[in-house]
């Protein structure tokens, strides 16, 4: 997912998707997967010098990502869609004050509370953490380095630095990370409620669409198998004032000032799939060595005087 938070910030995505022919490319390489520079001058009948040029405004504005692939006949570029949504902020949020915000990242293996049941497993950017479809292995003391994880139903729970300044409260979360169902191998057709649950209160549920692997995460390791996970989705999860939104969409009414959270708070956030959800579809969660965005879990706090 794509975050503009002002229109200011968004000039050049809304000049990348300006272009018929630009929004044309997007097309292709959705229908294709991923399509090499040759392939897509070729299907919009222009030239490559031309394409060069699309592809290039497309890159600069976070939409599509250009790897370079090495085979017999030298290397090649080959282009595919970065992003799975472009969400616009019209309206800033007042609390999003520049001078009260703390950032953290957590890394995808440092959960503080698991309750996880088969297909399940975990991995470094190196090897597996054990054997799959074991739970014991949750507790190894490799999972801090683990780039991800997945189980069929269950929970995985974190805790949240908070390492606020005194007499502040707590106005607004935000959670960014990469996440996907978790299906027998891979299937991009298998939906899951995924429920968000902060200290013990559930703040929302979102349904994720499938559990992807028609292209290789652009961070999943070459030893990685072709027939397992490869990348998720960016979700971006918020909870402020006016309720609890997923990439901008209000999935609940559960407010962040029903919970009273100030500088001396303990922060759990849960992952769940219950057992008696609609769709019990499982969950992988992505980080940094994983998937097709560098990074763990990124939290984004916003504070104010109490």
């Amino acid at each position: 997912m794509l975050h503009i938070k002002n229109l200011d910030d968004g000039l050049e995505v809304f000049k990348a998707l300006g272009s018929e022919l630009r929004i044309n490319v997007i097309k292709l390489l959705l229908e294709n997967g991923e399509m090499n520079m040759n392939e897509l001058a070729s299907n919009l009948g222009i030239t490559n010098g031309a394409m060069t040029s699309h592809i290039k405004k497309l890159e600069q504005a976070g939409i599509v990502q250009v790897l370079t692939e090495h085979g017999g006949h030298g290397n090649q570029k080959l282009c595919r869609v970065g992003v799975d949504k472009v969400l616009v902020e019209i309206e800033a949020d007042e609390t999003e004050n520049e001078k009260n915000i703390y950032n953290t990242e957590l890394q995808i293996g440092h959960y503080s509370d698991y309750n996880v049941y088969p297909t399940c497993g975990l991995a470094t950017a190196k090897a597996l953490v054990g054997e799959v479809d074991d739970p014991r292995y949750f507790a190894h003391p490799d999972r801090i380095n683990a780039g991800i994880l997945w189980f069929s139903r269950g929970y995985i729970e974190y805790i949240i630095p908070n390492l606020l300044p005194s007499a502040t409260k707590i106005d607004q979360i935000t959670l960014s990370l990469e996440i996907s169902s978790e299906a027998p191998g891979v299937n991009s057709d298998w939906p899951s409620d995924i429920s968000f649950i902060l200290n013990d209160v559930k703040i929302g549920t979102w349904t994720s669409p499938g559990d992807y692997g028609d292209v290789r995460g652009i961070f999943t390791p070459d030893w990685w198998f072709p027939n397992w996970n490869q990348y998720g989705l960016l979700k971006m999860i918020v909870i402020n004032r006016k309720g609890t939104f997923v990439d901008g969409l209000k999935i609940s009414d559960v407010n962040i000032y029903q919970f009273n959270l100030d500088y001396k708070s303990t922060i759990r956030f849960r992952f769940e799939v219950a057992d008696d959800a609609e769709n019990v579809g499982g969950l992988t969660i992505f980080g940094s060595s994983f998937g097709n965005y560098n990074q763990g879990i990124k939290v984004r706090i916003s504070y104010s005087p109490m």
